[in-house]
């Protein structure tokens, strides 16, 4: 393999700034640990995993919505009451709530969080899934009803006089003006996806496109691609999202032995179909889960740290690629992506509440040092250059001694 150069030169994609995301659980159910919740929340869990996110600085919280889930809108609204500082980010499909109705749903939260609302809107990445809620449209008119979507979403909260509206999905009659934001202005809407109408209503409208974790050269070749259409449509770039499941342990050898761990539970978690019943396992069939598998199938390994193990093991549900390594390993790592053009990182766990504890310790401290260092020097520091990950030697032999050690375990049947 070769080794970049991780000089002080600070590469001309990066971004100056980085922030972090969360997923908000409800209860202690993990792919490493499947447990029965009778309702589905539990109270006491949720609510120390929101002081959590908040105690260890993280900076935004996805609440996730799917057919049979808790409604994103309602434990938006939780965090909210439950935080000061976190900015909850309601993931919500166009064709669950009606625009004007999600618009004045969205401001309510807004105002309720001074300002912290933000907005992920799903199209739709399975058939099967979208016809659990009677949606029918296929695909691309998904995606054209979540750009009209988007349109009548900020027309309800900046239109000063009553508007009517006759599109291809919605219509109605002199509303508004609508119920306003905290500020006044919109709210950051962010979408994602890999299709090309993806990337067409994310570079010409959104105001974050979402990634999940790829190879680097692929996700700058994709960073560029959403950037040259929204450069098309006069508009400045979107934020990039981009998500991981970081494995992290003291030591990067330590990292290993726990990854190998991990992947046996959670191969086992899918297997029985413990974590989602097997009739919401749906087949990956939107491009991403694609992606993920192809590049599963390529290799285990890409770049400084990333694991695609743990995608293959899920079949490419959801994001679910790994960053193993040392907290300094994978601190260089996400830095690797801020260098790309990531300004929001998602790093979420296989042992959730544990590891929003690991990664707020360990792993964002570094990552906000190295910013900080850039921005007062106009260089770059060292970590990228003295923690290599897959780029040495040591890294490499701890990878392969601990997949061997699981191999073994494998074949005596422990």
């Amino acid at each position: 393999m070769t080794i970049p150069v991780f000089d002080a030169q600070i590469p001309a994609t990066a971004s100056p700034k980085v922030e972090f995301i969360s997923l908000s659980h409800l209860n202690p159910s993990t792919e490493l640990n499947p447990v029965k919740v009778p309702h589905g929340i539990d109270l006491d869990y949720f609510k120390r995993y929101v002081a959590t996110l908040e105690e260890q600085e993280f900076d935004y919280t996805l609440l996730p919505y799917g057919s049979n889930s808790a409604d994103s809108f309602v434990t938006a609204a939780a965090v909210g009451t439950l935080t000061e500082r976190i900015r909850p980010i309601v993931a919500l499909r166009p064709n669950t709530t009606f625009p004007l109705v999600a618009a004045q749903k969205l401001a309510t939260l807004d105002q309720l969080t001074q300002g912290r609302a933000v907005v992920h809107l799903i199209s739709g990445g399975s058939d099967d899934e979208q016809h659990r809620q009677g949606d029918y449209e296929p695909k691309p008119r998904r995606y054209a009803r979540t750009g009209e979507y988007i349109d009548l979403l900020r027309r309800a909260w900046t239109e000063k006089e009553p508007f009517s509206h006759e599109g291809e999905f919605y219509r109605f009659d002199d509303f508004g003006p609508g119920f306003a934001t905290y500020s006044g202005d919109p709210i950051p809407i962010s979408i994602g996806g890999q299709s090309q109408e993806a990337f067409d209503i994310g570079g010409t409208q959104a105001d974050i496109f979402s990634f999940w974790g790829e190879p680097l050269p692929e996700l700058r070749t994709e960073i560029d691609r959403v950037n040259a259409i929204a450069a098309a449509a006069g508009r400045p770039n979107p934020r990039i999202w981009v998500t991981f499941r970081p494995i992290v342990a003291a030591t990067d050898a330590e990292a290993w032995e726990k990854a190998y761990d991990y992947i046996g539970k959670i191969g086992a978690t899918y297997e029985k179909a413990a974590y989602f019943t097997r009739r919401h396992q749906s087949k990956a069939t939107n491009i991403g889960s694609v992606r993920a598998l192809e590049f599963a199938g390529a290799s285990e390994r890409y770049d400084r740290a990333l694991w695609t193990r743990t995608a293959a093991a899920t079949g490419g549900q959801g994001a679910s690629t790994a960053l193993v390594g040392s907290p300094e390993t994978v601190a260089a790592a996400i830095l690797d992506y801020v260098d790309a053009g990531a300004d929001l990182v998602s790093i979420r766990g296989y042992d959730t509440l544990a590891d929003a504890t690991e990664y707020g310790r360990y792993v964002l401290p570094l990552v906000r040092q190295e910013i900080a260092h850039r921005a007062a020097t106009g260089r770059r520091g060292t970590l990228q250059s003295e923690h290599l990950g897959y780029y040495s030697d040591d890294f490499v032999a701890a990878a392969d001694s601990a997949a061997d050690k699981a191999a073994a375990l494998e074949g005596a049947g422990a």
